[in-house]
């Protein structure tokens, strides 16, 4: 009887370190609603996307996502590939080498987590916004953060859009890659155009860097 008692008590504490284990990033409890910002390295796109906005310290943010508990597991809220999508942390995680910053929003905002959250989920399977053009019924990963936060707030900005650039840092020229980007597409470059990135919410004083 007492060793069974013993087993039970030790199966109870594994489970319950694994629980927490499996909402942890960086030694951090995640909670939900939280912003995972990410440096993807995904090559030319992503380092043209970086030199042009700033994140916050010394970071070079190219992703972001939003952190979604399920019962025992973490998931992140994402809009990535040809859609937005819901992945297990294990497989967000393991894209990058780079470490993960954990934005969360500041208490007094943390209201507005519940319906953002929803707003997010209600969206998984919306195509992937690959002309990063604000509005048009698709998702890139800001932009369904920015929408997200937005519509928890009576629909009023969250965050903030900026003109976009796609042009090289004090120079009038568009960086080749994006020149090759929309032509493959047919569309003009959006320059100017209203739009949100990674960097940009991570400098927002309404969230607080975790690590």
């Amino acid at each position: 009887m007492f060793r069974n008692t013993i087993i039970i008590i030790l199966l109870l504490i594994s489970f319950h370190n694994y629980h927490l284990s499996a909402q942890t990033l960086n030694g951090i409890k995640l909670q939900n609603g939280d912003l995972l910002f990410v440096d993807l390295d995904c090559g030319p796109l992503c380092d043209a996307i970086e030199e042009v906005t700033i994140s916050h310290g010394s970071n070079h943010f190219s992703h972001i996502g939003l952190v979604y508990l399920k019962v025992d597991t973490a998931f992140v809220i994402e809009a990535i590939g040809n859609r937005v999508q819901l992945t297990p942390m294990a497989i967000f995680a393991d894209r990058t080498e780079h470490k993960i910053c954990i934005g969360r929003l500041k208490p007094s905002k943390q209201y507005l987590i519940t319906q953002a959250v929803k707003f997010a989920t209600d969206k998984l399977g919306t195509k992937y916004d690959e002309a990063f053009l604000y509005d048009n019924d698709k998702y890139y990963c800001s932009e369904l953060i920015y929408d997200a936060f937005k519509a928890a707030n009576n629909k009023k900005p969250f965050f903030k859009l900026e003109p976009m650039t796609f042009k090289k840092p004090g120079s009038n020229e568009f960086y080749p890659v994006w020149i090759e980007y929309y032509q493959k597409l047919n569309i003009n470059i959006p320059e100017g155009k209203p739009g949100i990135n990674p960097g940009g919410i991570s400098r927002s004083k309404k969230i607080v860097l975790l690590n």
